[in-house]
Parts: structure tokens; sequence; C-alpha cells
């Protein structure tokens, strides 16, 4: 069984201490910017700004977008202003911190071992930092992007979620189209890395050393299959999950919100590669293009789920007819429709279905209605329904993407 490994970067495939490499990171770049903005006005608003953008919990923006959004006005500044700064900034002055940092040889080792099993990679690190500057702390592991085919590394212009997020391990999955084989999340925080992947049903190793038992207040969220210890015996590891040939499902009130986050996330940041012609070109006769795949999403949210959603909340056990949401595509054409705007109008549905779940308690989760397909259900079960209707539609999307070579 090949896996799909999610590698946290720092303090995983790379030694660095944060608390000593980000007051030198936040000091270098204050000096950098120091003619157009104060050094500690600077860090005060880039922090202020982080965490705005680690608060970003929709799809209506990126994480770089919600930054943005926070730290110029903040500081006085344009963006397009201090570009060119930035550029210079992060191509001269970031790589000079690789010093703060050391290469893990059991890091490379396990990559290679598990290459050579046939395991897809991702570099799941948090993406708050732009792209430049997370690919040069993968270049200071030796495990460089243009010599290692990673699948995927993670970075603030391409991502709507960050850690400790759980939509933003879901998010992840989404952008590489729902692999059907199962991921596993590798990473030395607990609370920033293994927590929220175990909160969406992600086996989880625990990189420390010397070996520690994993701690009690995370049991009850970790799978059986969850381990502990130094980075050299991970291979070990993936070998117990590879022999139990686990069965990755998204079924708890948390991985599904997570989920239902991650499709409109995973859309918005495909769609930045479409061309106007891809949206609406057909790669196969008989399949729907990227335009049509969108507007399917849009009108089934606004015409099928979130009524049902209102209709379960306030009706004891209602019966929910059978609808034909296929036919639309045609009926609709959806094909001559505006991929662009149809996309914010999901995007729009989808937070307010969102929103709606998570004013939910417990007990509503719970709530009965009876299906002319399903029979007796729950409104977990449901929603539950989305989310595999959701991953089904980002593989057909993705296999659109594929076949326009992107």
């Amino acid at each position: 069984m090949t896996l799909t490994l999610l590698l946290d970067l720092d303090d995983t495939l790379l030694s660095n201490d944060i608390q000593v490499f980000v007051p030198a990171y936040l000091k270098a770049l204050g000096n950098h910017l120091a003619a157009y903005v104060a050094p500690d006005k600077m860090v005060q608003e880039l922090l202020a700004a982080t965490r705005v953008m680690q608060a970003n919990n929709t799809a209506e923006r990126s994480l770089e977008a919600s930054f943005d959004q926070a730290f110029y006005p903040a500081i006085g500044r344009s963006k397009i202003e201090l570009r060119p700064l930035l550029e210079q900034f992060y191509d001269d002055v970031f790589p000079q911190l690789a010093l703060l940092t050391a290469r893990r040889p059991e890091a490379i080792q396990l990559v290679d071992y598990a290459l050579q099993r046939g395991h897809n990679l991702v570099v799941a690190t948090n993406p708050i930092f732009p792209r430049k500057a997370i690919l040069h702390r993968l270049s200071w592991t030796g495990l460089a992007l243009e010599q290692t085919p990673f699948s995927l590394v993670t970075d603030y212009e391409h991502f709507h979620f960050s850690k400790p997020n759980p939509a933003f391990y879901t998010e992840i999955l989404a952008q590489l189209g729902w692999p059907n084989q199962p991921a596993v999340v590798i990473g030395n925080s607990l609370a920033d890395d293994l927590l929220p992947a175990g909160q969406v049903g992600l086996p989880v190793y625990w990189v420390v050393d010397p070996p520690a038992p994993i701690p009690p207040a995370f049991q009850s969220v970790f799978q059986p299959l969850c381990a502990s210890g130094p980075l050299r015996n991970v291979p070990n590891w993936l070998e117990m999950v590879e022999a139990a040939g686990i069965r990755q499902e998204f079924i708890t009130p948390q991985a599904i919100l997570a989920v239902l986050k991650s499709t409109p996330a995973a859309l918005d940041t495909f769609s930045l590669q479409w061309t106007r012609q891809q949206w609406s070109e057909r790669v196969e006769p008989n399949e729907w293009s990227l335009s049509e795949i969108i507007c399917h999403f849009r009108d089934v949210d606004r015409e099928v789920n979130i009524p049902r959603l209102e209709k379960v909340i306030s009706e004891t056990n209602p019966f929910l007819a059978g609808m034909n949401t296929d036919t639309w595509a045609e009926e609709r054409n959806y094909q001559q429709q505006d991929g662009p705007t149809a996309l914010r109008e999901f995007i729009e549905a989808r937070t307010r279905l969102v929103a709606r779940l998570q004013s939910l308690d417990e007990s509503d989760w719970q709530r009965t209605a009876r299906h002319a397909i399903f029979g007796p259900t729950t409104l977990q079960e449901l929603v539950g329904f989305i989310t595999t209707h959701d991953r089904t539609h980002i593989q057909q999307t993705q296999k659109a993407m594929q076949a326009f070579d992107l």
C-alpha cells in the first residue's frame, strides 16, 4: 500500500529552533525595510497581521490576501511600493539565516526510503511565509524542490488555512485531488501538527527524541496507529501503517467541517491556473467543463444542501425528497455561464453552509430525517454525503486539469 506523507518542515525535516529563528528573521526584515517603516512598528504590525492570517477560517481569501489586508494599511505603505525590496530581502538576505539551522541526515534517509516505497510526499509546513522563504528553508534540509519530487509544498500564496486549523490538512488533500491512498502526518508539535491532523482522522507520528509517550490529553483524539519517537524510526511505523491497510474516513463533525471548507479553497487555488478558454472547454464530450463543475457546486449548495440543512434543524424528522441535479448542467446552460463569477458565488454559499453548521451544538448533528433514497438518516450523515460529493467532483476537476497539463 502506498501512502501520502504530510511532512512538517521545522524541527522535523530541518533542525530549526523557532524561538531563535523568528526573532532573527524579524530583525533582519525590520532592518531591510527601515527606510520605509520603523523596525519596531514593522515587527508589531507584521505579528498582528500574522495573527489575522492564522485566524482565517473561510475560503473567501488566501492567507496572503488576509495578511496583506491587515499589514500594508497598518504600516502606511503599499505592497506595490515595497515589493522590489521584499523580493531583494528573500533573494539575498533571508538565505543568510541558514546558519541558524542544521540538516538532519535522518530526514534525507526518510525521504529516500519513502520515495523508494512509492509514497507520495508533501511538505506540510505552516503556510504563513511566502513561497520563496519556504523553498529556501526546504533547500537547507538538503531536499531542494528542484531535486526532490515533492507533490506539494504549502505556502501562503496558495493556501487559505494554516496550522492548527484542521482544514489545513484537508486543503492539502483537496489540492492533491483527494488521492485514494491513505494520508499520514509526521511532525514535532503536538498542538500545531498532530492535534488538528488527529481531529480529521489522520494517523500521526510525533517526532520526539528522546522518545516520549503521547500525553493522555491527546490520546482520545489520536487513532491506535498513532505513534511517537525519533525521526529515524518513522520507516518502521510506516510499514506498520501499510500493513494495517487503513481506510480513511471523514465522518466526525470536525472532519466534515474541514472537508467542506477545503473544497472552495482548493477550487480557488486551482482557478489561478485556468485560462478563459480552459474554464469552458470540455476535455471529453461527456465530461463537464470546469465552469460546469463550479456551477454544479454552487447550485447544489444553494438549492439542495442549505435548504435541507434548515429543514432538518427546524422540523422534527422531516421527509427529504431525492433530487436529480446532474440534468441542471444542460437545462441551465452552465457551459455559457461565467466561471469566475460562479466560483465567487459558490464560495459565498459554502461559507454560509459552514457557518450554519458551526453554530450547531452536538445534539443538533444527531437530528433525524427520512431521505427518499437513503432512508432514515441523521444530519451528520447527510452532511457527510456532501463531503463525498465534494471529493468526487474535486477528483473530476483534477482529471480535467491533468488533461490541460496543469
